[in-house]
């Protein structure tokens, strides 16, 4: 039986073995993760914890609805074997909520075709082989990016100040983004703080022969994965393979340890394309997109 918990309700300690040991185990599930991003967050319970469903929650003009927070990559259902029933989960979530907008995972696989699920895409890259047999993969404006980067001296900077990468962002991918608020950024801040106290995300910083940043990221690590959370160049120097060089570094350290790369995800097709010129492979996830609201879009865009 499915039941709703609200998060004060939650017994966090089953809650947080079922998300790491979960066939679908991923870092955004945690409760301490969520905690920080979510304005507010409750669980569908399957059983004794069998397996759960994490939903962000804001209210608007009286209205509880289900939202997608920001540095949050994916979500969906968490369970201890593949028997899940999916759609028992989405029939109590649209008991629940009127309004859902949130995204699964990689590995909530639903053939079924439904008109509440929209397909998106994101680029991983296995790293299970040695650096040079993955470098091959590169494709040719690659490793003319590296041999750039190599020629104009880039240094790499692990362990820098988050405050530098979030200045970056919003001096340059923060403009294009003007809906990426300033109570965003602190929330940011705040969960790559956390991250590097646990041991489960890192800083990496580009900086050039006059000791300027010009491209940094976040990375986060969990089980075999790593993945790309958040990550910027300066937009005025980015002629000498910047972006290629911070991705290349962070490939070249992780694949020690780890089986896959994930980019972090884009359905656009320029930013797919450069991910997918690492040698990555594109893999599909679905993001649901409910409305039993007749005013939703005066309600979302108000």
């Amino acid at each position: 039986m499915i039941t709703y918990v609200k998060r004060q309700d939650l017994n966090v300690a089953k809650y947080n073995v079922c998300i790491e040991n979960s066939i679908q185990s991923n870092i955004y599930g945690f409760s301490w993760y969520l905690d920080i991003v979510a304005d507010t967050w409750a669980i569908l319970v399957l059983d004794d914890y069998k397996a759960v469903m994490p939903i962000p929650i804001r209210k608007k003009y009286g209205i509880k609805y289900v939202y997608p927070p920001f540095w949050l990559l994916e979500l969906g259902v968490f369970s201890l074997d593949d028997s899940i029933n999916y759609q028992s989960f989405f029939d109590m979530l649209f008991k629940k909520f009127k309004a859902v907008e949130t995204r699964l995972n990689v590995d909530n696989r639903i053939s079924k075709s439904t008109v509440f699920l929209i397909d998106k895409q994101m680029q991983l890259l296995s790293i299970k082989d040695d650096y040079e047999a993955v470098f091959d993969g590169y494709r040719k404006d690659r490793k003319k990016d590296l041999r750039k980067a190599q020629n104009a001296n880039l240094v790499e900077k692990w362990g820098d100040s988050p405050e530098n990468l979030i200045q970056l962002f919003k001096n340059n991918v923060g403009k294009r983004t003007p809906y990426i608020t300033g109570k965003d950024y602190i929330v940011l801040e705040k969960l790559i703080n956390t991250c590097i106290k646990k041991g489960v995300g890192e800083m990496l910083s580009i900086y050039n022969e006059e000791n300027t940043l010009v491209a940094s990221g976040f990375f986060l690590k969990h089980q075999h994965k790593v993945t790309i959370l958040v990550s910027s160049t300066d937009f005025k120097h980015r002629k000498n393979g910047e972006n290629t060089f911070l991705i290349d570094r962070a490939i070249f350290k992780y694949q020690h340890k780890y089986d896959i790369f994930h980019f972090g995800g884009s359905s656009m097709e320029s930013i797919a394309k450069f991910f997918l010129s690492f040698g990555a492979e594109t893999h599909t996830y679905q993001q649901i997109k409910y409305s039993n609201l007749p005013f939703l879009v005066k309600l979302f865009k108000s």
